[in-house]
C-alpha cells in the first residue's frame, strides 16, 4: 500500500492546476481547477462572501498526488442548493451552533460529479479512506458542526454511506437527446397538447420580433460578458437575492474555459434583450444562469430551455441539466432525475434526527419521481 499524506491548502492557488485537472479530469467543467479558481479569485467565493476555500489533497510518498476534495468552510447556507436551513434553525432553537460547517462541493453549481478525486491509477478505497478522514480532521480543527458532500455521483455517495454518512435524495430534470434529427423531431415525441403549447410559446418569442444567437467561450467579448451579467444581475436583484457571482468570475470564465462556455443572447432588432449562461462537456449542457425583459411573453423559455436543446441536437449531446428546481420543466421535455448527498452531523441526537428525517423525506422523494414520471409529456411507451 502507498504511504500518503493529506496535505491542506487555504487556497485553490496553491495547488497546481495540472495536478488537480489530472485528477477531476478536463470534461465535467464544475470540476476543473479553472473553474475553482475563478470562483476563488473574482471575490465570488471568499470568506467575505462565506466561503472559505480549504481543499486537501493526498500525496504519496514520492510526491505525486492521488486524490483530492473541494472542501469549503461556510458561514452560511446560501448557493448550494442542497437545503438545511431548517437544520440550522432547530440548532439555533436548541442553543447549539450550526455554523460554520464544512462543505465538499461546487460553489452555486448544483451538477453532481465527483467529490472524491482519485487517480486513475490508485487504490481508490485506501486513497478515499484517506480523504474521508482528512476531510474529518479538517471538520474537528475547524469545529464545524458538520461535514456535507453535496451533488455527489452515484459511487461517491456509495462510499460515503458505506464511511457511516447520512444518504439524502432530491430531484433536478434533465432533457434527454432520443437521437433527435431537429427540434421538430423532438416535438412529434411529445403528446399534442404539449406540442402545441410548445409551438405557441416559441411563436410568441418569433412573433415579438425576437432572434436567437449563440456565442461560445471563444467569440464571448468583454462587452458581450458584461451584457450578459446585467441581464444575471437583474434578474437576481429583482428576485430580492444576492448577485453571488462576479463580473470578473465570468471574464476569467471566458478566458480560461472558452470551449465550455455557451451563451444564449436573445436579440430584439438592435437590441439584447436576454441571455443564458450553459456550460457544456462532450456530451452534457448544463444550464445555470440567466436574465432578461420580463414584458416579452416566453421569452424564458426560449432563452432557457428551446434554444439550448436545438443546440444539444446539433451538437449531438446526450443530456441538458437544466438546473436546480422547476416543474414547469416537465412539459417542456424535462424528466425527473434524483441527486444526492451525504452528511456527517457532529451532534449524535441531531444526527439521529436527521436520519429519521432523511429516510422519510427519501420515501417522499421518490412517490414524488414515480408521480412526475407518470405526468410526463411524451407519447404513451416514450416517458
Amino acid at each position: 500500500m502507498t504511504n500518503m499524506k493529506i496535505r491542506r491548502h487555504a487556497s485553490y492557488t496553491e495547488i497546481p492546476a495540472h495536478a488537480w485537472n489530472a485528477l477531476a479530469g478536463t470534461d465535467n467543467p464544475f470540476l476543473r481547477h479553472e473553474f475553482l479558481l475563478a470562483l476563488e479569485t473574482s471575490g465570488s467565493a471568499t470568506p467575505a462572501t462565506g466561503w472559505t476555500p480549504l481543499p486537501i489533497t493526498a500525496i504519496s510518498d514520492d510526491g505525486r498526488t492521488l486524490g483530492a476534495v473541494p472542501l469549503w468552510l461556510k458561514t452560511h447556507s446560501y448557493g448550494e442548493l442542497v437545503y438545511d436551513f431548517a437544520w440550522a434553525q432547530a440548532y439555533t432553537r436548541a442553543g447549539l451552533r450550526y455554523y460554520p460547517k464544512l462543505i465538499a462541493a461546487v460553489p452555486f453549481s448544483p451538477v453532481t460529479g465527483r467529490r472524491l478525486l482519485v487517480a486513475a491509477d490508485a487504490d481508490r478505497a485506501t486513497v478515499c479512506a484517506a480523504l474521508a478522514d482528512g476531510a474529518r480532521a479538517m471538520a474537528d480543527d475547524t469545529e464545524a458542526s458538520s461535514l456535507h458532500w453535496l451533488f455527489s455521483d452515484d459511487i461517491d455517495t456509495a462510499t460515503l454511506e458505506q464511511l457511516g454518512y447520512l444518504h439524502r435524495t432530491s430531484y433536478q430534470f434533465h432533457w434527454h437527446n432520443r437521437g433527435y434529427a431537429s427540434f421538430d423531431d423532438f416535438l412529434a415525441d411529445l403528446t399534442a397538447d404539449k406540442r402545441k403549447k410548445l409551438k405557441r410559446e416559441r411563436r410568441y418569442v418569433h412573433d415579438a420580433g425576437v432572434t436567437m444567437e449563440i456565442h461560445t467561450g471563444h467569440d464571448m467579448t468583454r462587452e458581450l460578458w458584461d451584457r450578459y451579467h446585467a441581464f444575471y444581475a437583474g434578474n437576481i436583484l429583482r428576485h430580492g437575492e444576492i448577485v453571488s457571482l462576479t463580473p470578473e468570475f465570468h471574464h476569467m470564465l471566458g478566458a480560461t474555459m472558452p470551449e465550455s462556455v455557451v451563451v444564449v443572447f436573445a436579440r430584439q432588432g438592435q437590441e439584447y434583450v436576454g441571455a443564458a449562461l450553459n456550460l457544456r462537456s462532450h456530451d452534457a449542457l448544463y444550464g445555470r444562469y440567466w436574465g432578461g425583459r420580463t414584458d416579452i411573453h416566453s421569452l424564458h423559455f426560449e432563452t432557457c430551455y428551446y434554444t439550448p436543446i436545438e443546440y444539444c441536437i446539433a451538437e449531438g449531446l446526450t443530456r441538458f441539466e437544466g438546473g436546480a428546481g422547476g416543474e414547469h420543466k416537465l412539459a417542456r421535455g424535462f424528466l425527473p432525475a434524483a441527486t444526492h448527498s451525504a452528511h456527517w452531523l457532529r451532534h449524535p441526537q441531531f444526527s439521529r434526527a436527521v436520519a429519521d428525517f432523511l429516510a422519510r423525506e427519501r420515501n417522499g422523494v421518490e412517490y414524488y419521481m414515480d408521480e412526475l414520471n407518470e405526468h410526463a409529456p411524451f407519447k404513451s411507451g416514450h416517458g
